[in-house]
């Protein structure tokens, strides 16, 4: 883990808004690698805070208030990852959370990098119903769609999608690419989806080959 960017970190880990964009600011400026500073800094920082939410240590606001930080300070980030991203996809993405599940920073993370690489693409945001992808995937002509689900209640929503997008016949233009915590390459196969990530990084790894595999 970079000591770059360990002030981004501890600012982050303490939910303080205006250390944490200020620091951004400055790595920026210093000419530290873009994806240096929202893979060890920003995506690092929150990890710590989820194994802290996980172990009692961390409380609701507390995470709350740092996702919100965290998407203030990757939106500065985004456009230092974008001009110095040489791949270009060119194929455009339908991303969003699952019906049923409100956590949307893991989806966030992997938009933001799916940009970088050179995708165009479309992020419903959360909670998003079968339908909405449907629709879509359909209006946009998309390549992939991107199911992200952090319960284990809501992980059979990337099925329901799934089956949608068949009975809709958009099933063979499409392919899905699943992701979330409590999400396996096992399910993945399961409800029969074209790739599966654990992280933002391979996420886009997959979705490169899955559109290259496509073409």
């Amino acid at each position: 883990m970079s000591e770059a960017t360990a002030g981004l970190r501890q600012a982050l880990l303490e939910a303080d808004e205006a250390a944490a964009v200020e620091e951004t600011r400055r790595l920026l400026a210093e000419g530290t690698e873009p994806r240096e500073i929202l893979e060890s800094g920003l995506a690092a920082a929150m990890s710590e805070l989820g194994q802290r939410w996980n172990r009692g240590e961390a409380f609701l606001p507390e995470v709350v208030a740092a996702a919100e930080i965290f998407k203030k300070c990757s939106e500065l980030v985004e456009p230092a990852l974008l001009s110095r991203d040489e791949k270009k996809a060119g194929h455009r993405v339908v991303i969003g959370t699952v019906k049923g599940d409100l956590h949307d920073l893991g989806k966030n993370l992997v938009a933001v990098m799916m940009r970088t690489a050179g995708f165009e693409v479309h992020d419903l945001g959360k909670d998003v119903p079968a339908e909405k992808f449907v629709e879509a995937a359909r209006d946009l002509g998309a390549r992939i769609v991107g199911l992200s689900a952090l319960l284990t209640t809501t992980m059979v929503e990337q099925k329901v999608v799934i089956e949608a997008l068949q009975e809709a016949g958009l099933r063979s233009a499409v392919k899905v690419l699943v992701g979330g915590a409590p999400v396996t390459a096992q399910w993945a196969a399961e409800i029969g989806a074209d790739g599966y990530a654990s992280n933002a990084t391979e996420a886009v790894e997959v979705a490169l080959g899955l559109v290259g595999a496509g073409e």
